[in-house]
């Protein structure tokens, strides 16, 4: 477990509770196990890390990919599928439309010597996305053990608390564990962990301190903040690269870095500008106002729904005109700003009719 150790950072307790849990591989595990937490907060890659270390067999499954019931319980049972034909390399694609065919054949398939006597794990991702489907299907995943009479364990990767989850009918308990967010010293900790071979350990170190400096107070996403690590680095070390300052003139490094790092934080989380495009901005030290396509939409703040609103309307633009009343009777806050326009006079109350004013750029924009 040394290796997991050095691979899986700052979450050792958490690694701790999943190992008792899973015990080994012969022992029945717990029914369900439901593990939540803030996005980008290792749920996920601790998950598959550790049953991949410990080469347990399992089926990954993302539910925003497999939308409806048939796909995901099709996903389940064809990766299980593959793990219990895998030494005579052929299988055949399973179709399942219920769950109780989803049951019927998960006790068929668990029957293989590849998955005889050795728990079976389902990981259920973007877990929320199941109380869209089916009322039975989350009822059913947690009560899978007593239902198939197999030893098999459902674990559910959430952002929402169980709470959320759990029907007003009752169901089965699973085992709840929580992921907290990172502090700032796993997270120096683990960005720290990514430094490039060819520069010190100390130097790296020494501009994860100065990011996490500039962006902690506004972005605590790890995936984010490592994307923006491996973005500015080359600009951190550019007066090292050409021999105007050595690694350990920090002051010297701040002072370049600092202005692109306050270029990034207009654009943290909307990623408007792939990495080569920000590349080619830091070298050309031109203005973010500049580029094409940037920040159209950071200068409006719309709420969630208004924003599927407006480009509705910019849609309905192209509709006859007697359908404006059923869709835009509620949308007074973007006539207030000018985003929708009233076409004719104000006591027309039986058939208002409105016009879309922004361009399709800023349709494409609120649209990400």
């Amino acid at each position: 477990m040394a290796h997991l150790e050095n691979v899986v950072l700052c979450r050792e307790s958490q690694v701790s509770t999943l190992q008792s849990l899973f015990g080994e591989r012969h022992h029945f595990s717990f029914p369900s196990i439901f593990i939540y937490g803030h996005t980008a907060s290792g749920k996920t890659y601790v998950t598959q890390t550790l049953l991949k270390t410990l080469e347990l067999p399992h089926a990954f499954v993302n539910c925003v990919e497999c939308f409806t019931l048939r796909l995901l319980l099709e996903q389940i049972l064809n990766k299980l599928n593959h793990l219990s034909s895998s030494e005579d390399g052929c299988s055949t694609e399973i179709i399942c439309e219920t769950f109780n065919d989803f049951v019927r054949i998960f006790k068929q398939i668990t029957k293989a010597e590849g998955l005889k006597g050795q728990t079976v794990y389902i990981v259920l991702d973007k877990a929320e996305y199941l109380r869209d489907m089916e009322a039975n299907l989350l009822p059913g995943f947690l009560r899978l053990q007593e239902l198939t009479d197999r030893n098999v364990t459902v674990i559910f990767l959430s952002e929402i608390v169980w709470e959320k989850f759990r029907p007003n009918t009752g169901c089965f308990e699973p085992f709840v564990l929580y992921f907290p967010d990172y502090s700032i010293g796993n997270l120096q900790k683990i960005l720290s962990h990514d430094h490039p071979p060819e520069y010190s350990a100390d130097f790296y170190a020494a501009y994860i301190n100065i990011l996490l400096g500039v962006f902690y107070t506004v972005c605590r996403d790890l995936k984010e903040l490592r994307h923006l690590a491996v973005l500015n680095f080359p600009k951190y070390c550019e007066p090292v690269v050409k021999g105007e300052a050595s690694e350990r003139d920090t002051r010297k490094l701040w002072r370049n870095i600092e202005p692109h790092l306050k270029k990034a934080m207009q654009t943290v989380y909307l990623r408007e500008i792939s990495s080569s495009q920000w590349e080619k901005l830091q070298k050309d030290d031109t203005d973010l106002g500049q580029l094409k396509g940037l920040s159209a939409y950071t200068q409006v703040e719309l709420p969630y729904y208004s924003k599927f609103i407006l480009i509705a309307a910019y849609l309905a633009s192209y509709n006859p005109a007697r359908t404006d009343k059923r869709f835009f009777l509620k949308i007074t806050s973007l006539v207030t700003l000018q985003l929708l326009n009233l076409v004719g006079h104000d006591d027309q109350l039986d058939g208002p009719k409105y016009k879309c004013t922004v361009s399709l750029d800023f349709i494409r924009a609120i649209a990400r």
